[in-house]
């Protein structure tokens, strides 16, 4: 064969390369179109079956030089490819999504701006349970210069037998406190109807753990005019996570705080592992504020402090810790909570390293 022979040969697969580029390009329009219709209509994106009749239609027509299994494995790819396409742009969709709002959206706290590049503090006993606890706790982060006072007055708890909250009583004991002390009140909720009653109590809906998929809390929040402090799910994967924010905006509030609390692996050595690279995962696929629960994540006083330092340094917009006049005697969470001396070491070597990062 003459180097012109050859050359000729090499044009006429350039020429077919661009012909399989177009011909994909207007697969993958169509495919975006079917991925639209499918999502109007509620059904999975993934449907292995009609996966399976379309290789078996390609198989049957086959009979070039390729082997059938390289036909399949070719196929199987433009399939894969075809469905992360219909992801991606459903992605873009999404309210949340850093897409679709570019420029960070900043939760305003009573003044307290949480996305502005600056760090807070949310500080407070795991749960409220009398007005000289709360105050006690409150007065030590005064003296801090922090505001965002945290308590549970509903305490979504693993056994029925254990300690509940004072529930409206702690909500009011919260209140009282907060407005002697100009600070504001981040608490629970646990159910759709006790929101309206918290609108008076609270400045920020907390939405635990346990009910980040609870979708009727999410609309009712989402509905209210409220900032709201969303915490990941104990086995929940940040697609979940987003998309349980994406309930709540989609009703109309997008003063959401998105909080990592750690996620249940096989891991003892903690109460639960804290999954630190989902603060930059949250903040470059979302437009939201991202804050560490340093205290459920590790479940230890003697890890709160690295954790909160490594929470800082990947970024994170709000450090939420526990504190206790004295943990030994609390009603619930003795072992991670801190007391009022060891919060104050806590808030020295933060604040200093929070320079450092500056």
């Amino acid at each position: 064969m003459t180097d012109s022979q050859l050359a000729k040969l090499r044009d006429q697969v350039d020429e077919i390369n661009l012909q399989i580029l177009d011909l994909l390009n207007k697969r993958a329009e169509i495919v975006l179109q079917i991925g639209n219709e499918k999502k109007k209509q509620g059904v999975t994106r993934f449907d292995p079956v009609r996966e399976r009749q379309s290789l078996d239609l390609i198989l049957q027509k086959h009979d070039g030089p390729f082997e059938p299994s390289t036909i399949k494995h070719i196929f199987k790819e433009i399939f894969k490819a075809s469905l992360e396409l219909q992801e991606e742009d459903y992605e873009k969709t999404l309210l949340v999504s850093r897409k679709a709002h570019p420029e960070n959206t900043i939760v305003n706290v009573n003044g307290q701006t949480i996305g502005d590049g600056n760090q807070y503090y949310i500080m407070g006993p795991c749960a409220v349970e009398s007005y000289e606890q709360t105050r006690a706790v409150a007065l030590a982060m005064k003296e801090r210069g922090l505001k965002l006072l945290r308590g549970g007055a509903f305490k979504p708890r693993t056994s029925p037998y254990d300690f509940q909250g004072l529930g409206l009583e702690g909500l009011k004991i919260l209140r009282e406190v907060a407005d002697e002390l100009d600070m504001s009140v981040v608490s629970e909720i646990m159910t759709p109807s006790d929101v309206e009653l918290a609108l008076e109590y609270v400045d920020v809906i907390q939405i635990g753990a346990r009910n980040m998929q609870n979708f009727d809390l999410l609309k009712t929040v989402g509905s209210v005019n409220k900032p709201v402090l969303l915490k990941r799910g104990l086995s929940a994967t940040i697609s979940e996570f987003i998309n349980a924010a994406e309930y709540i905006i989609s009703r109309g509030n997008d003063q959401i705080i998105l909080c990592e609390r750690g996620i249940r692996t096989y891991e003892r050595a903690t109460r639960n592992t804290l999954d630190i690279s989902a603060v930059p995962i949250l903040k470059k696929e979302t437009h939201l504020p991202v804050a560490v629960d340093v205290t459920h994540s590790t479940g230890r006083r003697d890890l709160l402090l690295p954790a909160a330092k490594a929470a800082l340094a990947i970024g994170a917009d709000v450090i939420m810790a526990e504190v206790h006049p004295d943990p030994a005697v609390a009603l619930s969470d003795s072992l991670q909570q801190m007391n009022i001396p060891q919060f104050n070491e806590f808030m020295d070597e933060v604040q200093a390293f929070s320079k450092k990062l500056s």
